[in-house]
């Protein structure tokens, strides 16, 4: 029945409803439009010499829906030090970019992503974020077509596993060794089961534990792993305490998501020079 109404909306409504001539279009954009990015440089945050390093949250979301491929153009444009994507596993077993395990929040059609081969995903039409009435043909990107975005660039993808499990662990290393982008990707999950499986495999790619509140033990286990691995905490879960737990560690920590110039300089001062962000530019 799914299946049977995600063709109705595929191949009826989705064509009324992007009709430029119709006027909901026009009302559904005024949802979905741009932000407009602060630089940190200009509110007195970071220097040439002691800069921030930013992460673009989804890409650059203020711009383009997030997770999609102008989104991340938009970030190696920008020059992000790195630029955040969220992969899900189809029922195929290919991985693709979307924060939720289902489509509704994001496109026109309604489905769980586990329940889709990734044909069918790539038939389903994106309804939302900034700027999407711009981009008709815009379809879910692969793991492999983001990875290309970043090719040749000096901007990092950041790669947080959302599925459960392992099976399909070797496929995100193999993507990012056929790009030769183990110096460069970065792969990040609160699953610190799957940080330790693909710390096993001596892939030389860097790891970020995701955290809510920092604690020793949080601390600790990231420290345990063979491999480089960095904390990557929610900056509203944490004090001026808890951050400074990570500080005197010497734990390397870029914090999500901050989006308030107050909360970029409290962090800035503290001595933190990474943080996630859906609007800040350098």
């Amino acid at each position: 029945m799914t299946a049977i109404l995600n063709k109705f909306i595929s191949l009826i409504l989705v064509p009324i409803f992007f009709n430029t001539f119709l006027p909901f279009i026009h009302i559904a954009s005024l949802f979905s439009l741009p932000q407009e990015v602060i630089s940190l440089s200009e509110n007195g945050i970071g220097s040439e010499e002691d800069p921030v390093f930013l992460t673009a949250h989804r890409g650059v979301q203020a711009e383009a829906p997030q997770n999609t491929i102008p989104a991340y153009e938009k970030a190696v444009e920008y020059g992000y030090y790195t630029a955040e994507c969220d992969i899900q596993l189809t029922k195929d077993n290919e991985w693709v970019l979307n924060h939720n395990s289902d489509t509704d929040a994001m496109f026109c059609e309604i489905a769980e992503i586990s329940e889709c081969t990734l044909a069918e995903l790539k038939t389903f039409t994106y309804k939302s974020g900034a700027n999407f009435w711009k981009y008709k043909d815009l379809r879910i990107p692969t793991l492999g077509e983001y990875l290309d975005v970043f090719v040749g660039s000096e901007t990092r993808p950041q790669i947080e596993i959302k599925a459960d499990g392992f099976d399909m662990l070797y496929k995100i290393i193999d993507e990012v060794k056929a790009r030769n982008m183990e110096k460069q990707a970065i792969i990040i999950s609160f699953d610190y089961e799957q940080l330790k499986f693909i710390d096993e495999m001596n892939t030389g790619i860097e790891l970020w534990y995701l955290c809510d509140e920092i604690t020793p033990e949080i601390i600790a286990k990231a420290e345990a792993l063979n491999s480089e691995c960095w904390l990557s905490p929610n900056f509203s879960a944490n004090t001026a305490e808890t951050i400074g737990l990570a500080v005197d560690a010497g734990i390397g920590c870029s914090f999500w998501t901050v989006n308030e110039l107050e909360d970029a300089k409290m962090l800035y001062d503290m001595g933190i020079r990474y943080i996630e962000t859906d609007i800040f530019v350098n």
